[in-house]
């Protein structure tokens, strides 16, 4: 049998999954590590903290499975995306990490568009500039810590980064790279043009491979520290979301996901490039060679939800407590007691702002047509609602940029509840599937790694094999005009309200 190791570096933790070439779970383990904020929206990690959480967590699963080192066939490496990692010419870190959530670039981001010009950047990177990726963090660096920029020999994202201390090797690859916005990404691969445009020298940047090619091999060094075999190869892996693509299997036309977590993501695979102008989702290229994904984003849904319980569910708070269950559970049969449509209520889950389809950090959180009638449970029923519908907006501009979804994955927090599913069955007009493996991230890059050790002959017959159905909710035939009703309305608000809330923010 032969066994692989994946490792998902994340924002809060590293985890690190081993797995039989099947897919099965053999060992786990979590090495957690902070984040630092020095100024209001700045956001920095230490890169040794995510080398130290990689080694303590890997040499735990090797102890804890007993599996032999000669029997590891691969490791493959996910990561938080768009993190600023900067090299010296002897190696050495020249600044904490400047990560993905961090939003200290709006001047480079004007910066941007000024030097490329803003077509130009959605036209070779498929998105806008952005505050969040990489190169606008690359440009901060050179305005503001000119004594760093200047000892700068190489370039990083975060699990590159790790990936040189395992392999010795300045790679990356495909997926993650799409977010430093440096790459050709219908072409897949750096752009000269944008390169000379921001005076990025290229020999700074790694190699860029598949997310399924073999990047390099374990040192003797690094595989005596570990407990595995010096030579033991290190494939692409993958960005964040790409990854958990893989392990749900969204790896051909028409597959896509859904994680509902604190934000919602809709994720959806194409074999042919698309790339929506006005950056409302953006395009990168997916782990599977050769071929894209489109990704929008929802900025407040399982947040709209933990809210509403925070704030009005005391009740299943303490009765969940005295039966054993999460107050999720309870929750959702609240919601199930109000009709579609929640009595006529709709919300809008703009609480932190929005990004898929409306682009509006000015946007904010609504309750439209509250009525006297109106019960707690109709309030929690709009608000599953609303996110729902905030979602199926991503899947509307997938539509209008030609990318079909017609067999839905469901992933995260939100995924898990079937109240929810069913929701999205019937306003994707699709079936919304669950996957029996939890692993996500850790998963996908293992096998991308059972690839690249040619256990497999391709990612889609690697998914095929290892990825599994757990559970499918099929869209109920007479719920999906119903909800079209309160869907075609719940568009109809923002409009109305978008120079308010602009007024509102300027107050």
């Amino acid at each position: 049998m032969a066994f692989l190791i994946g490792i998902d570096l994340g924002t809060s933790g590293t985890k690190t999954v081993l797995f039989d070439e099947t897919g099965r779970v053999i060992a786990s383990s979590t090495v957690e590590y902070p984040m630092y904020q020095p100024k209001n929206g700045y956001a920095e990690q230490d890169p040794a903290d995510w080398v130290n959480a990689a080694k303590t967590s890997v040499r735990a699963v090797m102890a804890k499975s007993g599996v032999k080192k000669e029997d590891v066939r691969g490791i493959g490496i996910s990561g938080q995306m768009h993190g600023l990692v900067m090299l010296d010419k002897d190696n050495h870190v020249l600044r904490r990490s400047i990560i993905w959530c961090d939003q200290r670039t709006a001047a480079e981001v004007e910066e941007m568009n000024r030097i490329a010009g803003r077509d130009k950047l959605v036209e070779i990177t498929a998105n806008p500039a952005l505050t969040g990726w990489t190169a606008a963090k690359i440009l901060w660096v050179r305005n503001n810590e000119p004594q760093i920029f200047e000892r700068v020999a190489h370039i990083l994202l975060p699990k590159d980064y790790l990936r040189f201390i395992l392999t010795q090797e300045y790679a990356t690859e495909v997926s993650d790279a799409s977010g430093m916005q440096l790459l050709d990404v219908p072409n897949r691969c750096w752009s000269d043009e944008l390169l000379t445009a921001f005076g990025i020298d290229k020999a700074w940047l790694g190699k860029v491979y598949e997310s399924c090619e073999v990047t390099g091999e374990l040192t003797k060094e690094m595989a005596d520290e570990l407990g595995l075999c010096a030579g033991t190869i290190v494939v692409g892996g993958a960005g964040d979301n790409a990854a958990a693509a893989i392990g749900t299997g969204v790896v051909t036309d028409g597959k896509a996901f859904t994680t509902i977590g604190t934000s919602g993501v809709v994720f959806a695979h194409t074999s042919s490039i698309s790339i929506d102008k006005p950056g409302r989702v953006h395009t990168c290229c997916a782990a599977v060679p050769g071929a894209w994904h489109v990704m929008g984003v929802t900025q407040g849904a399982g947040l709209s939800l933990k809210w509403f319980r925070d704030q009005f569910c005391d009740s299943e708070k303490v009765a969940a407590a005295l039966m054993g269950v999460d107050p999720y559970y309870l929750m959702d049969k609240a919601a199930l007691e109000s009709p579609i449509g929640a009595n006529k209520l709709l919300y809008l889950p703009y609480l932190m702002g929005e990004r898929t389809p409306h682009l509006d950090p000015d946007a904010r959180g609504v309750f439209f047509g509250l009525s006297g009638m109106h019960t707690r449970r109709d309030m929690l029923r709009a608000v599953m609602e609303g996110v729902t519908f905030s979602l199926r907006d991503c899947v509307e501009v997938f539509r209008e940029m030609g990318v079909n979804v017609s067999d839905m994955m469901a992933c995260g927090g939100g995924g898990s509840s079937p109240v929810w599913r069913q929701m999205l069955a019937d306003l994707y007009a699709c079936p919304v599937k669950t996957v029996d493996s939890k692993e996500g991230p850790a998963l996908g890059v293992a096998i991308l790694a059972a690839v690249g050790a040619g256990l497999y002959a391709s990612v889609p017959e690697a998914c095929g094999a290892i990825v599994h159905t757990a559970n499918v909710q099929e869209p109920v035939a007479e719920n999906i005009p119903e909800y079209e009703k309160y869907y075609r309305m719940y568009r109809s608000i923002y409009p109305a309200l978008k120079d308010r809330f602009a007024a509102l923010a300027a107050l």
